[in-house]
């Protein structure tokens, strides 16, 4: 049986000729017909960037709540449910109230061209505009200077997390130009926190700060982050304190908490220390470093390990490298699924290195995945067909030593990967 949202979103498909089209005159014209929703939301921390974004409101918001605060969250894409992506003031949006807010919106809009991110956006809107709550973080879809998220008023506070090569045929085949794009949600008067970033990209985020009359904190000039073990340390103008270790795995993750730290104490000055450290720590975020125990772990011997992770664009492939060169203890062995936009050879360059095997994977329901032999070509040959998940892991060698497996290479997948997991 078809689920009713499903459905609802096979009909939008066919009303606008692009699946992402970075334009707002669409938008802003349903979201008049309704009212204006996005004029009547709490508090917005809006967040850009290529990486880092879901984990930078996965903290925002284990913090806020960690502190009584009532928060509603947009974040891109889901993993195995379409309500992963809307959460009203702490709970995920139930299926009866996500389909007569997509059915509502479909109503209004009347026929009209419109992309399904576009009539997504303006659910959550609605959906959020309906319900108080004390903060809105919103995550970018795509970009960010025509994003459908950035046709909100003024937030309090920005944050743009890690920049790098993706999305190059709708953002710009360069970092400047992609940086470019993610400066559009910087706004006059709104502090701006920007993480650590590759020169070029600082340039142009500092530049298009400074046009936009936006207050910036920069990772160490105004704030900074420093591991210890076995936790870091913040630091900024309000003063130090120590951290736990960020529930999330990966030494990229301190500069997402860091994000999210600055961008919280801009927002709301005075923000509460131990909430801070309990959001930290308990932060959730599926498919980012996630050691994974079910079915599939199940098929692998019982000292072993089985991580996931999203990853997909060559900034992710060396913050997974970065982390799996601390993994030299264990025999690695990946397992990699790719989508056709993606640059494989860059993502998986990184990588090779570090892996005693590599196992090229296309689920069934896997979408835009990029054929088993075009992820073999990207390995230079090295990888081997699994060709599904399940197959590959059955197929690693054992040699009665005890290994990590890592699964990685999209969102997508990530999402097939955890409905088989149960």
């Amino acid at each position: 049986m078809t689920d009713p949202v499903d459905a609802i979103v096979v009909r939008l498909t066919g009303l606008h000729p692009r699946l992402i089209d970075l334009s707002l005159d669409r938008l802003l014209g349903l979201l008049a017909r309704l009212g204006h929703p996005e004029r009547r939301l709490p508090p917005v921390i809006h967040v850009a960037g290529t990486n880092g974004k879901g984990s930078t409101c996965a903290f925002l918001r284990a913090m806020a709540e960690a502190a009584g605060l009532r928060v509603h969250v947009y974040t891109s894409p889901h993993l195995v449910r379409f309500n992963e992506r809307i959460r009203i003031a702490g709970t995920l949006v139930d299926d009866a109230t996500l389909f007569a807010a997509l059915e509502h919106v479909e109503q209004v809009n009347a026929g009209a061209p419109i992309t399904v991110f576009e009539v997504i956006t303006a659910a959550a809107f609605h959906l959020f505009a309906a319900t108080p709550a004390d903060l809105c973080v919103l995550e970018v879809g795509l970009g960010g200077r025509g994003d459908a998220t950035n046709v909100i008023p003024p937030p309090v506070a920005c944050a743009i997390t890690s920049i790098s090569l993706d999305h190059r045929e709708l953002l710009g085949d360069t970092l400047a130009l992609i940086a470019a794009e993610k400066a559009g949600i910087i706004k006059s008067d709104v502090p701006v926190v920007i993480g650590a970033q590759p020169p070029e990209v600082l340039d142009v985020l500092l530049a298009a700060s400074e046009q936009a009359g936006a207050p910036v904190l920069l990772r160490g000039r105004d704030w900074d982050v420093e591991p210890i073990d076995p936790g870091f340390h913040y630091v900024d103008v309000a003063g130090a304190m120590t951290l736990p270790p960020p529930s999330l795995p990966g030494a990229h993750q301190h500069d997402n908490a860091g994000i999210a730290i600055a961008a919280m104490r801009a927002a709301r000055p005075g923000f509460p220390i131990a909430a801070t450290r309990t959001g930290i720590a308990q932060a959730d975020w599926p498919a980012r470093l996630q050691h994974l125990h079910g079915n599939l772990a199940a098929l692998l011997p019982p000292d072993w390990e089985l991580w996931l992770d999203g990853g997909h664009n060559p900034g992710a492939g060396q913050a997974l490298a970065d982390h799996v060169s601390g993994w030299d203890d264990q025999r690695l062995h990946l397992v990699v699924g790719l989508n056709k936009a993606k640059d494989a050879a860059a993502f998986l360059r990184p990588l090779l290195p570090h892996a005693a095997t590599v196992w090229a994977v296309a689920e069934d329901g896997q979408h835009a995945a990029l054929p088993v032999e075009a992820v073999i070509a990207a390995s230079g040959g090295f990888a081997q067909s699994g060709p599904r998940v399940a197959d590959a892991l059955r197929a690693i060698p054992q040699d009665g030593r005890p290994a990590r497996v890592l699964i990685c290479g999209s969102l997508y997948l990530a999402g097939e990967v955890l409905k088989q997991d149960g």
